[in-house]
């Protein structure tokens, strides 16, 4: 059992309904028991009471993201919420990936509709800034936003202002430390399995090494690791000025990172953000309303080089700096960097400045009609340079003059929203209905330079390619082999719906849009339909002598979305062969297509149901929403094998429409809330989502062998009947204890110590065809939980989460070439003869022996704390005396323990690729951290 902790969670949430506020129209016999808050939630293009909706929405308030160290939003609410699976990322400023039920898309993202700007980045956003999110689960619900919700979306309302002067300062000041840093050999054991390794592979100890010639003993985690600081404080006012309202606020934060920076050239990994935000409303007249929500940031990511598998692989034997020489030390004989001087040697740095400004007006008019027009944009243009010095270190013939390579990217993106909504009841009937276009672009272009040769002096103004020599600069076209991207998207929209109900009773949603998009070749316009329908139990006759629910609701929804931003493949790739072409006996340069390439690749499509159960009871303080979705997802977009196409150079990475898939599960929230006394509160909650995905066909019946590497053998297959991004390989049923035992197993050049892999298809012969699927890196199931107290002025709160049934593929683990290091579990429990090991085979660099296989999979299930808060509230009379509203301190502490088996940093792996998310392959690490703030008003 291990500890560790994560620095992200994830952004979706599980709404609770009922709250207690306002009165609403019901029966007089049940006015006592309904008198609650009108729960108000965030849709698409409008908001609509919570006792009203008919999808599937979770919401997340303020108060969920408040005084969490995490520069992303998403990160605060992990575990918060069924449905949504959240996977956080140790680098700081980075965004964690976001699955709603399952997997969408093997390409796009989760969208955030932020003020009406719609984006898939919200690193720039201060979660201080948020007054709410909705997050939209099911397709009935995310339809509106038809092609740009493949992949789910989150509503994100900003704050806003209102009343008499407030003012607002927090700010938290903490550590931040990994943990759970995997225990390596030290240098007599390193020499030991060393010495051990040439007997096993050679039968022969000629080279071996000895204690006497290696003096060091480096632990190399501790070289590159370092406890850091985080830090963020805010500013924010809010208010009215006649007619005026307003909302602005100023933050900093600062995260050092972890990486050790500052023993060289190297910028570390920390990330700094500056942003300021402004919103005003002003109504022009009682019909007319006019305003702006804008937010500038401005951000700098230091990119170290990142040396984790360095530091994983590097022999403890070698010293930091050679004492002979003062300079790093090198690896002689060893194809391994050393891991100090790689994160010393290199400098990089990310800035960038975003801009984002949304200005609306609203015009109501013939007393149930309101028209919307909304226009957002959204600038951002990081500048980027990456710089290695000439290696002085390494033998001269291995040098090579520095280089420096400088990205400066443009990104201008705008959505201009246009919708006019009638609202009109006529006695019990209630109808609410919207009609709307919309048209956004996105454009994306990068300038390219690079030089070598330019010399660092300590400032980034040297730092110029014209400095060096060998220039190169590309700009307005795609470079594959230079990641240079360009690119411009087109979305234009039709769309409408409408919302009806019987007294409250019974639901009915409807809607449709019809999106075209640049980015399809052919059939580029496709409508998505949807419709949902809901019965409040709770408000029938029959219910009305009853005094337990409170509210009670079945629902049941059906949509279909679609998602065209996937990669296309529209020109033909020529290969120039050199003698391809004769007249008479002379040959002459020729060109050939050497490549399928699929001109119309069409639209990924999504249809998925949902079925749900809301239930308030008690007066409202126990609350549940269970569910049961199945969605399936068409036409996915990604490569696949074509080998029956002889000659094409992509026979085994041809881009089509290649894959569907199926995600289906049930989750469950549950959420008490009471109060024990005047001054003593008690809350609880949790929930839990199962889910299981399948691939359910694959172009033309074939499949895919793609992802991490090693020596010719992938780690993953997408086939038909198993789940995105599963492991294949062999499975290992033990070791084997003799040479006879491995000679009769029909395992090529197998002896003891080796791994005993299954004979498949039982034909006495190991080989390809004996590979099987190892496991899944989708889990089988997310759960959090939490409680919370409030006891006079201190409150006190706990939140847990954790994932089951996952499957992480140790690939630092596995990837050996030669004399790279070893774990000490695999010291302690390695195969040294008959009998001692049927887990762990012998120590051996073999490539049979580590082909891809069951042993370095996995369990990645784990229980996490994910937060611990205890706060302090200033006693009215004391805050009064000081002159300030509020004054609230706290201590919290973000993943100080975590209970797990994987034999790693931590089993919460974010590959943001999803056909490889399970594979722990270089991952930055996530953290604890432990803070102290302060929340002020006045």
């Amino acid at each position: 059992m291990k500890q560790t902790n994560l620095k992200y969670s994830c952004l979706i949430a599980v709404l609770y309904f009922g709250m207690n506020v306002n009165g609403q129209v019901a029966p007089k016999d049940t006015v006592a028991k309904e008198q609650k808050i009108e729960e108000v939630v965030l849709i698409g293009y409008g908001t609509q009471k919570k006792e009203n909706i008919t999808g599937s929405i979770g919401l997340v308030t303020a108060k969920d993201l408040a005084d969490k160290p995490n520069a992303n939003p998403l990160s605060s609410v992990q575990g918060k919420l069924a449905g949504v699976n959240i996977t956080n990322i140790g680098t700081p400023g980075g965004s964690p990936r976001v699955d709603i039920r399952g997997v969408g898309s093997l390409t796009g993202n989760t969208v955030f509709i932020v003020d009406g700007m719609i984006t898939t980045d919200i690193s720039y956003l201060n979660p201080q800034d948020i007054e709410s999110m909705s997050v939209l689960k099911d397709p009935s619900s995310l339809a509106i936003y038809g092609a740009q919700a493949a992949n789910g979306a989150v509503i994100i309302k900003t704050k806003t202002g209102k009343g008499k002067p407030v003012y607002n300062v927090n700010s938290y000041i903490g550590f931040k430390k990994v943990t759970n840093i995997p225990k390596m050999v030290n240098t007599d054991q390193y020499i030991e399995l060393y010495n051990e390794k040439l007997m096993n592979d050679n039968g022969s100890s000629a080279g071996s090494i000895t204690r006497a010639n290696f003096a060091a003993d480096t632990d190399w985690f501790n070289e590159i690791f370092r406890t850091s600081i985080i830090n963020a404080n805010d500013f924010s006012a809010t208010g009215s000025l006649g007619k005026l309202n307003y909302y602005g606020s100023v933050g900093y934060l600062q995260d050092q990172g972890n990486l050790a920076a500052g023993q060289g050239i190297n910028s570390g990994s920390g990330f700094n953000r500056f942003n300021t935000k402004l919103n005003l409303s002003y109504k022009i007249t009682d019909n007319i309303t006019i305003g702006n929500n804008f937010s500038f940031s401005k951000m700098r990511t230091d990119v170290a080089q990142n040396p984790l598998l360095d530091a994983y692989n590097a022999p403890p034997i070698f010293s930091v700096m050679n004492p002979n020489t003062g300079d790093y030390q090198f690896f002689n004989g060893y194809s391994i960097p050393n891991p100090r001087a790689k994160l010393d040697m290199y400098r990089s740095q990310v800035r960038q400045e975003r801009l984002l400004n949304n200005i609306y007006g609203e015009l109501k008019f013939l007393k149930d009609f309101n028209f919307r027009i909304s226009y957002s944009i959204d600038s951002y243009s990081p500048s980027q340079y990456e710089y290695t010095p000439t290696l002085t270190y390494v033998p001269v013939s291995s040098q090579e003059p520095s280089t420096l390579v400088t990205r400066n990217y443009r990104n201008r993106n705008y959505v201009w929203d246009n919708t006019i909504n009638w609202k009109k009841s006529f006695g019990n009937h209630n109808f609410d209905v919207l009609a709307g276009f919309s048209r956004t672009r996105t454009t994306v272009s990068q300038d390219y330079w690079s030089s070598r040769g330019v010399n660092y002096d300590g400032t980034n103004g040297s730092l110029n390619v014209a400095n060096g020599t060998g220039q190169l600069y590309v700009s307005g076209i795609d470079r594959d082999d230079l990641a240079v991207d360009q690119d411009q998207q087109r979305i234009e929209s039709f769309f409408g719906r409408l919302n009806y109900d019987y007294k409250g009773k019974y639901l009915v949603n409807a809607s449709i849009r019809r999106d075209a998009s640049s980015q399809i070749n052919v059939d580029r316009a496709k409508v998505f339909p949807a419709v949902s329908a809901g019965w409040v139990i709770s408000k029938e006759d029959f219910m009305s002598e009853q005094n337990v629910f409170n509210l009670l609701k079945l629902r049941a929804s059906y949509g279909e979305l679609g998602n065209p931003n996937v990669k296309r493949e529209f020109n033909q790739n020529i290969s120039i062969i050199g003698g391809g072409a004769y007249f008479g006996n002379t040959g002459y340069p020729a060109a050939t297509i050497d490549q399928f390439v699929d001109t119309n690749i069409g639209w990924e499509t999504t249809v998925g149901k949902d079925v749900g159960l809301e239930m308030a009871l008690f007066n409202n303080k126990l609350k549940i929403d269970a569910a049961y979705f199945d969605k399936d997802s068409k036409n996915v977009v990604y490569t696949v094998f074509q080998g029956t196409v002889s000659g094409a150079a992509n026979w085994n990475a041809f881009r089509t429409n290649a894959y569907s898939f199926n995600n289906r599960g049930f989750e469950v929230s549950v959420n008490y809330n009471t109060k024990l006394s005047e001054n003593v509160s008690f809350g609880v909650y949790g929930n839990f989502t199962s889910l299981k995905n399948e691939i359910t066909s694959v172009y033309g019946g074939s499949y895919l062998e793609t992802g991490a590497s090693l020596f010719g053998n992938s780690i993953v297959r997408l086939q038909a009947g198993q789940p995105v991004g599963a492991y294949y390989g062999y499975d290992v049923a033990g070791v084997f204890q003799t040479d006879a035992e491995a000679a009769a197993s029909g395992q090529a050049g197998a002896k003891a110590g080796w791994f005993k892999f299954t004979d498949q298809d039982g034909n006495g012969v190991i080989d390809s065809r004996d590979k099987t699927f190892l496991g899944s890196p989708i889990p089988k199931g997310t759960y959090g939980f939490g409680v919370n107290f409030n006891i006079y002025a201190v409150d006190i709160a706990v939140d847990f989460q954790g994932v089951f049934g996952y499957k992480i593929y140790n690939y630092n683990r596995e990837r050996r070439f030669g004399n790279e290091t070893w774990d000490l579990d695999m010291y302690e429990n390695r195969w040294q003869g008959a009998g001692t090991s049927n887990t762990n085979s012998m120590i051996t660099s073999n490539q049979l022996i580590i082909a891809p296989n069951s042993f370095y999979v996995e369990d990645g299930s784990y229980i996490r704390i994910r937060n611990i808060q205890v706060g302090y509230n200033l006693p009215k009379s004391l805050a009064n005396a000081l002159s300030v509203t509020k004054l609230r301190l706290y201590v919290s502490a973000q993943n100080p323990w975590t209970s797990f088996k994987y034999n790693g940093f931590s089993p919460e792996i974010n590959n943001t690729d999803r056909v490889q998310m399970g594979i722990d392959n270089n991952i930055y690490p996530i953290s604890a951290i432990y803070t102290m703030g302060m929340n002020l008003t006045f």
